[in-house]
């Protein structure tokens, strides 16, 4: 009798459907809600994704999980709440990126502390369901490949000697996302909330795509190859199949060929995740990034690691096809557009500079761009700043939205990745009608050495941001396209960020995890000018 290994995971919802992710032990029907699916098989393991259509909007349906006719979830002693679908837009949405698994220092001692999302999820379960958000947005590094638990560790040393420490295969991944999303309190949020996700670094390994000789660098390593399929292949499994729409999976040929295959898939993902991973003329393949419409909010999910070129004239963060398709699914009428890129597009001035400065300096010939490189890789400088073109391209597209007229109330980036928190408002030379803000929330589970917190709290110094533009002008980078003042932060501590909208109007709040439960450590408002007159002139940011 097959049993239920993880899930069940609700994933995309709409006002009339819903994708349920399930992962079992052995090859069987899986049922949801009246809705059946049969697995399919990637080596060892079983999974399916049970397609619910024909939902009434803005309803509740509860559902249970039955394989082969047993009724195997929700158990008989839950304790939390009757997993639910809800088919109604986005009023709340709560978001944050970085959770290492728990485990690091044995139980009860967490060096990592509190879980952020544990403790919203304790929280929670406990409030009637009119108070729950209404989505669950993770913006990167839901596992880390690279820094496994001792747990995991004393695990893949059972498996066999070598390489030690690296997790290489798809059965290993799975290991990783058993151990993190089996935690009671995650298991019950992510059947309850319809849950989007994006990789980021860690997902694969630290740095991932960095740059042109990173990837070199990596290639010399005997176990990579099959690093990166087992990698992409799991998440392909795990995380990417479950932001598809129906019509979407409908579309999608590798879907296609996984269900009708009729036997085991896993080479035909990891052949494909190889693939995925080529650049060729400019372009990648596969296209991560995707888009999901709740009502009247849009969310536009950027893929900032696979889909960087690196080997053409001009290092990108999207190929200019992905990112004509993130163009063209930008424009619509909405009232919120909420950007999720697991990396800030506007990050601490002086930390922004001096990664513009630095993919200048890394691009030079002889020991200075070896030099430029050593600082890049050591200084993780890879954010959208570091993509120059990139960063402006964004900042474009940004700036016509939210000037046009179906502007939004608010254009909202969502991001993570950088151990720590804050918001900030862009200011444009030409203003939006648009509120245009940087949302950050990270991380959820994770503390970063001691040092972080003065550089973090230093990079937002106004003398050293002044000092470090100068720098920029003369290494020849160009003048930022859009200003911006940081309102609140930086933040330090696991946290997670809630986004509250109304119809013009969108909140923030960051929620911090410590040993009573959550605290709010900020709770901004960002109302809309109703008559969409202009913002306030833009000014030079470095003197704000």
């Amino acid at each position: 009798m097959a049993e239920l290994v993880l899930g069940p995971v609700l994933r995309h919802v709409d006002t009339t459907s819903a994708t349920v992710w399930v992962e079992t032990d052995a090859a069987c029907e899986v049922e949801v809600a009246g809705h059946r699916a049969p697995t399919f098989q990637v080596g060892e393991q079983h999974f399916a994704l049970v397609v619910l259509d024909g939902l009434a909007p803005d309803t509740t349906t509860f559902y249970t999980v039955r394989l082969d006719d047993h009724e195997v979830w929700p158990p008989r002693d839950y304790s939390f709440p009757a997993p639910r679908i809800r088919t109604r837009g986005v009023r709340s949405m709560v978001f944050g990126s970085c959770r290492a698994a728990k485990g690091h220092h044995g139980p009860g001692h967490d060096k990592l502390g509190p879980d952020a999302l544990d403790a919203f999820g304790t929280q929670l379960k406990d409030r009637p369901e009119e108070e729950w958000p209404d989505a669950l947005l993770l913006l990167g590094d839901q596992v880390y490949a690279d820094e496994p638990t001792p747990k995991v560790k004393r695990w893949l040393a059972e498996r066999r000697p070598e390489p030690e420490g690296e997790v290489v295969s798809f059965r290993e991944y799975a290991e990783l996302y058993h151990e993190s999303w089996a935690d009671p309190e995650i298991r019950w949020l992510m059947s309850v909330l319809p849950t989007s996700m994006i990789f980021d670094d860690h997902d694969i390994r630290d740095d991932w795509n960095t740059s042109r000789v990173w990837r070199a660098e990596m290639t010399e390593y005997p176990w990579w190859g099959q690093r990166i399929r087992a990698g992409l292949a799991s998440y392909w499994v795990y995380q990417h199949l479950g932001n598809l729409g129906l019509d979407e999976l409908a579309r999608d040929e590798l879907w296609a060929k996984v269900r009708t295959a009729g036997g085991d898939v896993q080479e035909l993902l990891e052949d494909f995740a190889e693939q995925a991973d080529r650049e060729a003329d400019g372009r990648k393949p596969t296209r991560w990034s995707y888009r999901r419409d709740f009502g009247r909010v849009r969310l536009l999910v950027i893929d900032t690691r696979a889909g960087r070129i690196l080997d053409g004239p001009e290092r990108l963060m999207v190929g200019d096809e992905e990112f004509d398709w993130i163009e063209r699914n930008a424009e619509g009428d909405y009232d919120h557009l909420l950007i999720g890129s697991s990396l800030p597009w506007l990050m601490p001035h002086a930390l922004s500079h001096f990664q513009s400065l630095n993919e200048k300096a890394a691009a030079r010939p002889g020991w200075r761009g070896r030099v430029g490189e050593k600082v890049r890789q050591v200084g993780d400088l890879e954010h959208w700043p570091a993509f120059r073109a990139s960063f402006e391209r964004l900042a474009g597209l940004i700036h016509r939205i939210g000037s046009g007229a179906q502007a939004p109330g608010t254009i909202c980036v969502l991001s993570g990745d950088v151990h720590h928190s804050y918001a900030a408002r862009a200011e444009f030379p030409q203003p939006t009608r648009s509120e245009v803000l940087q949302l950050v929330c990270s991380p959820v589970h994770n503390d970063p050495p001691w040092f972080f917190r003065p550089i973090f709290a230093l990079s937002w110094s106004k003398p050293l941001a002044r000092f470090l533009r100068r720098r920029a002008d003369r290494a020849g980078v160009s003048p930022d396209p859009v200003g911006w003042r940081k309102i609140s932060g930086p933040h330090f501590g696991n946290s997670v960020a809630l986004l509250d909208v109304s119809t013009r109007t969108a909140r923030y709040h960051l929620q911090t995890a410590g040993p009573t439960g959550l605290t709010t450590t900020a709770n901004l408002s960002f109302p809309s000018n109703p008559e969409n007159s202009p913002q306030p002139p833009a000014h030079d940011h470095t003197q704000d």
